[in-house]
């Protein structure tokens, strides 16, 4: 039982240091939208040289990660919410709808260009390589964020006591933006907590929230209580698993937890390929756990004002499909997305379907209420139409 516990997922921790937009190693850039397939030679040494990143703790999305890669994203179906925008574009699509076609994208009609990717427990900004590419290569502007402990924040785990201080680089990001720009935030697994947190206290910020496979928790509750159902009561794991770290003494309560290596390859990457899972081996740390027992303060005012969307992975079995479905039918988001054969990480199991799906939320508008300058400038040009 301590080995389930062990690998639960944990919140994020924080890092000074973004993985960017990265210069372009090729001659010829691809279309917008489309999907350029790299040769063999080229996959091995992109991987070999983000390894190698890792390793050194020096991955800053520089030269071959704005290349675009084909991973052969497999099928993707959508569920749009009652109330989105883009249920009423589009209509009420069954789930198993699938959308094969390559979604082409207008940037001049985007609210904003820029998306920022925050990662999941345990992870660090390196995690998005593939995503960042995909993203720079359709004119967006991505940029993945080392929380407080991971990625290369070298941060001591055990030194982290609340969810404020493991969200401070997400903060202190959006905090330091123009005025009048926004952002589309992306959070994985337990990053969803500070993508919430971030939802509370910088509302104005923020575009849209995209919750992938991630803790989606409602108002008072903790990101643990995703996993209780599957793992256990939080005393029961605080009593049991094997594998907590102690940093103020056996005699304390534990700071954080350390992963088992080889069990998270069936549940965090059963779908991924081995040599992200490589990646991923040598490069994630142990999460802290004070976090993930605190309790969110979410108020309809703030957090209740963004545009919020679910991307479930059907093939997960570190959040299972059964429990990413509580967590919409509980907090119902604006637009429902799945990926089929998608693991706990579709960064690296699915990056095409998980980039399709970006870019059609990226393209949902805003209810016309929420812009009444812009409506208003419709209708003008409705009455002209008419009149001519």
């Amino acid at each position: 039982m301590g080995n389930a516990f062990a690998c639960m997922p944990r919140k994020e921790h924080r890092g000074a240091a973004a993985v960017s937009r990265s210069k372009r190693m090729g001659s010829t850039r691809p279309p917008r939208g489309g999907a350029a397939k790299l040769t063999p030679a080229e996959e091995e040494l992109l991987h070999r040289q983000a390894l190698a990143m890792a390793i050194h703790q020096h991955l800053d999305a520089g030269g071959s990660m704005s290349r675009r890669i084909d991973a052969g994203g497999g099928s993707m179906s959508r569920r749009i919410g009652p109330g989105s925008t883009s249920s009423r574009r589009h209509g009420n699509l069954p789930d198993s709808v699938t959308n094969a076609k390559a979604v082409q994208i207008v940037l001049e009609n985007l609210e904003t260009k820029k998306v920022v990717l925050v990662h999941g427990e345990g992870f660090g900004a390196w995690c998005w390589y593939k995503t960042i590419s995909l993203l720079e290569e359709a004119g967006l502007d991505p940029v993945a964020l080392d929380l407080t402990g991971s990625g290369i924040d070298h941060t001591d785990t055990n030194s982290i006591t609340t969810l404020e201080e493991y969200s401070k680089p997400l903060i202190d990001y959006l905090s330091k933006l123009p005025e009048n720009e926004k952002v589309v935030l992306v959070g994985h697994s337990c990053g969803g907590a500070s993508v919430s947190y971030a939802l509370e206290h910088c509302p104005k910020k923020i575009s849209k929230a995209v919750f992938l496979t991630a803790t989606m928790v409602k108002d008072s509750q903790r990101p643990f209580d995703v996993f209780s159902e599957e793992l256990a009561s939080a005393d029961v794991f605080l009593q049991e698993s094997q594998y907590l770290l102690y940093g103020n003494g056996k005699d304390k309560p534990p700071t954080g937890l350390r992963f088992d290596k080889q069990q998270i390859k069936g549940l965090y990457f059963n779908q991924s390929p081995s040599k992200d899972i490589a990646l991923a081996t040598v490069s994630m740390r142990p999460i802290p756990l004070a976090p993930i027992m605190e309790k969110l303060s979410l108020t309809a005012e703030n957090y209740g004002s963004i545009r919020r969307y679910f991307i479930q992975t059907l093939d997960d079995r570190m959040l299972s499909p059964d429990v990413q479905e509580k967590l919409v039918r509980e907090s119902p988001p604006d637009g429902i997305f799945k990926i089929k054969g998608g693991d706990h990480c579709p960064f690296f199991s699915k990056p095409q379907s998980l980039h399709k799906i970006l870019l059609e939320i990226l393209q949902i508008q805003a209810p016309a209420a929420l812009f009444p300058g812009k409506a208003e400038t419709l209708e003008e040009e409705e009455e002209s139409a008419e009149k001519s």
